[in-house]
């Protein structure tokens, strides 16, 4: 926001700055607006935030289904109906957690997009071996993400967006290695999700189905007619 003053003739010229005193001289002052601050909704949002934190942990300590209201706000000092000020439900937690799992995965996968080999087959390496990496580092965030284990929570559009635009990148990738077949996303998800099924269920914290996320991939991309060497199993 700009002010406009303008000074008279009338005055000296040493008092508005000007060579003569018959010059009208226009002053510019620039104020900076400085928006006013909702600390109110401020302080929400950092509560919520600490709510969150607060139900990742006990989900990572107790397992997903098992996280209860009374755990929670425990952690973060409040009464159990306290939290009814921040989410309606228990669902309503599960629900900003997926989302936030999701948003998660889906800086990753920004990230990723931007420094892809212009191989096809080294390209969807690289995107299995980073999904297989960030499902199997969280067993909890996993288990939000990709296994019904909660009874009768079921994610809202709003959580689910990120989830879709991650999927709708997936084929966009398809596309542009001319990978054609309308089941390629259901092969290379099932591929991917039944290592890291594996992973954690025989080897959590091991290579054991990891290291073989590369002749998966082979494996997919021959199916796929994609041109390239296979990875050397030997």
């Amino acid at each position: 926001m700009s002010l406009w003053l303008t000074a008279s003739a009338s005055r000296p010229a040493a008092a508005i700055g000007c060579l003569t005193r018959t010059r009208i001289c226009v002053i510019v002052l620039t104020v900076v607006a400085v928006p006013n601050r909702d600390r109110l909704a401020e302080r929400r949002e950092a509560t919520r935030s600490e709510i969150l934190e607060a139900a990742w942990q006990v989900a990572r300590e107790e397992g997903v289904a098992q996280l209860t209201l009374r755990q929670v706000a425990s952690r973060v000092g409040m009464r159990p109906p306290s939290l009814y000020s921040h989410f309606a439900s228990k669902h309503a937690i599960y629900d900003a957690m997926f989302g936030q799992a999701w948003e998660s995965y889906e800086a990753v996968s920004d990230g990723l997009e931007r420094h892809l080999p212009d191989d096809p087959r080294a390209a969807l390496k690289r995107v299995a071996s980073e999904w297989v990496d960030f499902a199997t580092r969280d067993f909890a965030r996993y288990q939000l993400m990709n296994v019904r284990t909660i009874p009768g929570f079921s994610p809202s559009p709003q959580a689910y967006e990120p989830a879709v635009r991650v999927l709708g990148r997936l084929h966009s990738l398809f596309a542009d290695l001319r990978i054609g077949d309308p089941d390629a996303g259901d092969l290379f998800t099932a591929l991917l999700g039944g290592l890291v099924d594996q992973q954690w269920a025989n080897d959590p914290g091991g290579e054991r189905w990891r290291r073989l996320v590369d002749r998966a991939i082979d494996m997919f991309a021959d199916e796929m007619g994609l041109p390239g060497p296979r990875e050397d199993s030997s």
